[in-house]
């Protein structure tokens, strides 16, 4: 038998479905950080990104255990839908729904800074500083911008997987990430904010 972290998400779908609870629990255990690190960039308050990972992973389970589960192959796609649609029911709840102007600019990765491995404590905290003051801007994205924005850096999702959870075409999400990234530049013009070379 194959140890469960051989296994594919497809495979322990399979086994969870026909009684191995161990599969599930390898499951949350893969996907966890991922779908509540979405969740919690989204809602921005820890009780409430708790509270939606849980319905999240609740809303999985019947799924699986009353045999509605059909998508194959794609069980981290599907997860984060439900967790999408649990957020924004949160914020139609909350009535939440920033906005602000379309601008005019070009395409650039705003995330690129965040990534360098090996810096000093200096260093780290001057992009903490600066991650936390691009997050604030964000935040003033429109919600259809800041959404793809998160699900292709954050939950790192395909263009393609983020048009179907957004029932958008792959030519809208991407047209919509080019705008958060010019509405993030000129944001960024605004509050004289410069990335990190």
């Amino acid at each position: 038998m194959r140890k469960l972290q051989m296994k594919n998400d497809h495979e322990l779908v399979m086994d969870y479905i026909h009684g191995n609870q161990a599969s599930f629990d390898e499951l949350l255990s893969r996907h966890r950080s991922k779908v509540f690190s979405y969740i919690l960039l989204m809602v921005k308050d820890q009780d409430a990104a708790e509270d939606i990972f849980q319905d999240t992973f609740i809303k999985v389970i019947k799924t699986l255990k009353t045999g509605k589960y059909t998508e194959e192959g794609k069980f981290l796609s599907w997860v984060m839908r439900i967790a999408h649609n649990l957020v924004i029911d949160h914020f139609r709840r909350t009535k939440r729904m920033p906005s602000v102007e379309k601008g005019d600019g070009e395409d650039y990765d705003v995330f690129a800074f965040i990534k360098i491995p090996d810096c000093s404590p200096e260093d780290k905290l001057m992009k903490q500083q600066t991650y936390d003051r691009l997050q604030k801007l964000i935040e003033k994205l429109p919600k259809e911008q800041k959404e793809v924005l998160y699900m292709r850096h954050y939950a790192d999702m395909s263009f393609q997987e983020i048009a179907d959870q957004t029932q958008v075409s792959i030519n809208t999400a991407l047209g919509r990430m080019r705008y958060a990234l010019i509405n993030l530049r000129k944001l960024m013009h605004e509050h004289q904010m410069h990335l990190m070379d």
